[in-house]
C-alpha cells in the first residue's frame, strides 16, 4: 500500500509525537508498505512563535500537490494541525480523497497559554480540521473521551504498543533490585 503521512513534527525535533510517527513509519515499512513522508524539513521554514525548535512550512500547498499527484496514495494520514496539515487537509478535501487524522497535543491548551485566545477557539479550529476525516485517532481513553466531550465525531483508539526489542515480560519480578524496579539500571 502507499500511503503518506503528513506531520508538521518530525526530526530533527525530540518529541513523543516524533517517536510515534517514526516508530509507526518504520513498522509500515517493515510491512512492505510504501511510505512517503510530507515534513518540514523538506520546505522553507520560520520558527513557531515560542517554540523554535517546530518549524512552520509556509506556502508548501503547491509542492504537497505535486507530491500527492506524484505518488498517488492509497492512504493519506494527517498527523499535525499546522500548515503541512491544513495544506493536505485542502488537497485531500478538494479531490475528495479520503484521510485520517490524529490528535496528539492539547493544542487549544497549549496556544492559550501563550497567547490571548480562548480555549474554546482552539477546540472550534480543532472541531473544523478533524471533522472531515474518516478517523481521528487518539492514543488514550481519557483523550478519546475528552474530545468527545467538546464535540469530537469518529474518534478512535491508536495503540502505541510495545517495543519489544526494549522491553519484555518480567519471569520473577521480585528478584529485581530497586534500581531495576525504577528504570534506573544501567545496561551493559
Amino acid at each position: 500500500m502507499r500511503i503518506v503521512l503528513a506531520t508538521d513534527a518530525w526530526e530533527p525535533q525530540m518529541n513523543g509525537v516524533v517517536r510515534t510517527l517514526t516508530r509507526t513509519v518504520a513498522e509500515c515499512r517493515a510491512m512492505g508498505h510504501e511510505v512517503e513522508v510530507i515534513e518540514p524539513g523538506q520546505f522553507k521554514t520560520i520558527p513557531c512563535p515560542t517554540y523554535p525548535e517546530i518549524r512552520l512550512a509556509l506556502g508548501a500547498e503547491e509542492e504537497i500537490r505535486e507530491r500527492l499527484r506524484a505518488f498517488e496514495p492509497e492512504a493519506v494520514h494527517i498527523s499535525t494541525e499546522g500548515p503541512i496539515g491544513i495544506a493536505t487537509r485542502r488537497i485531500c478535501v478538494e479531490w475528495k480523497l479520503p484521510f485520517t487524522t490524529s490528535y496528539h497535543t492539547k493544542f487549544p491548551e497549549y496556544v492559550s497559554a501563550r497567547f490571548p485566545i480562548p480555549v474554546q477557539v482552539g477546540y472550534a479550529y480543532m472541531k473544523w480540521f478533524h471533522k472531515p476525516s474518516g478517523r481521528l485517532m487518539v492514543a488514550t481513553p481519557t483523550l478519546r473521551d475528552e474530545l468527545t466531550e467538546h464535540g469530537f465525531r469518529n474518534v478512535s483508539p491508536w495503540s502505541r504498543g510495545v517495543d519489544t526489542t526494549c522491553s519484555g515480560p518480567i519471569a520473577n519480578p521480585s528478584t529485581r533490585n530497586s534500581a531495576e524496579r525504577t528504570g534506573r539500571a544501567r545496561s551493559g
